[in-house]
């Protein structure tokens, strides 16, 4: 039993000073799978960059809608070069659509209200007002002529008509007469045609109904989204089926808003924009002067750049990885780089993080 206790505490030191003497060994570092990006410049000012499309001005175009709704059709894929107005995206329009129709068809239901009012008197009015006038007429001279018998009658012989049938007699040719002059002004009016002050209310109710309806055509308009100029569609961020808004379109994946579409430039060119830290700017060179250096992440690969233009305005720093507009202390001036010349077999491609380095 001794014998055997013996063996197995033996077993057990040796097993401990191995596993000692492996804890002890140091691993050899793995190999970097990239060098890191080095200043070729003796004084050179780092900057993080971000590659866009070649912009004479700004930066890539996002488009967003001027209306709500789901997107019905996508005409357009990413990498596709567009051309100013042509179709990017449909958005359903069926309720906007039946508002015009509805407004169209009140503007045509003033616009015929208010030529009726101009094209007035109808010659049907009109003859049937002068008929009016000829029927006065014909029934003054009927109770004028009973009145004159009458009268005779009773210059002849008093005791043949009474004095209150000779009164309704007058009476009546009074009343014939007022009649005839109804029938004359009533006739003169239809003549006048409509009045100015109503065919003036009618026409600025039609010009109302007929704005309406322009602006409301104006807003269907909108639920075509188009391209704002010639550029190639870097990306959609909606699919067909999706809410999109004047804000954009849920990200699911950043759960934030994004561009409906990002449009870039149509040249080839490629572009980086550089963000030179504040403490920085006073060491930039002159304009003429300046050149600069890009290192891709990932790849041992170094190009020359060609200085394009600076925003002269220095902004609070974002964060490039996902464009969050978080304000921190420090600021950078945008300094925007072309790329000259690209090597073959590097792939670029906009939004890329790169590191800049600029000659002092």
């Amino acid at each position: 039993m001794r014998k055997f206790l013996f063996v197995l505490s033996f077993i057990g030191l040796l097993a401990g000073g191995l596993v000692a003497y492996l804890a002890g060994v140091t691993q050899p570092p793995l190999p970097p799978a990239f060098s890191p990006a080095t200043n070729p410049y003796p004084k050179g000012i780092y900057a993080n960059g971000i590659l866009e499309s070649d912009q004479p001005s700004g930066e890539n175009i996002n488009v967003y809608p001027e209306v709500f709704g789901t997107v019905t059709q996508i005409l357009v894929a990413e990498g596709q070069d567009v051309k100013k107005g042509d179709v990017l995206l449909s958005i359903g329009d069926s309720v906007q659509r039946a508002t015009v129709e509805q407004l169209e068809s009140q503007a045509q239901a003033a616009l015929t209200l208010l030529e009726e009012l101009k094209a007035q008197p109808r010659k049907e009015t009109l003859d049937v007002a002068e008929a009016q006038v000829v029927a006065a007429q014909a029934a003054l001279k009927t109770a004028q002529d009973a009145l004159d018998k009458q009268q005779a009658a009773y210059d002849l012989n008093p005791k043949t008509i009474s004095k209150d049938a000779l009164d309704s007699a007058l009476n009546a040719v009074r009343t014939a007469a007022a009649n005839l002059e109804v029938a004359r002004k009533q006739r003169d009016l239809t003549k006048a045609g409509a009045w100015i002050y109503d065919i003036n209310n009618q026409e600025r109710q039609y010009n109302a109904l007929y704005k309406s309806y322009r602006s409301a055509s104006a807003l269907l308009d909108k639920y075509i989204l188009r391209a704002p100029k010639d550029g190639k569609v870097l990306a959609i961020d909606a699919a067909v089926g999706s809410y999109v808004s004047g804000t954009g379109n849920y990200d699911s994946y950043t759960q934030g808003m994004t561009p409906v579409l990002v449009l870039g430039s149509a040249q080839p060119r490629l572009n980086v924009r550089c963000y030179v830290d504040e403490i920085l700017v006073p060491r930039l060179p002159e304009a003429s002067k300046m050149k600069a250096q890009m290192s891709v992440r990932g790849a041992n690969v170094k190009i020359p750049l060609e200085f394009v233009r600076m925003q002269p305005i220095v902004s609070p720093k974002i964060e490039l990885s996902d464009q969050r507009l978080e304000r921190v202390d420090v600021r950078v001036l945008p300094v925007i780089f072309r790329i000259s010349e690209k090597p073959a077999g590097v792939n670029l491609y906009p939004g890329q993080l790169v590191d800049v380095y600029i000659a002092e």
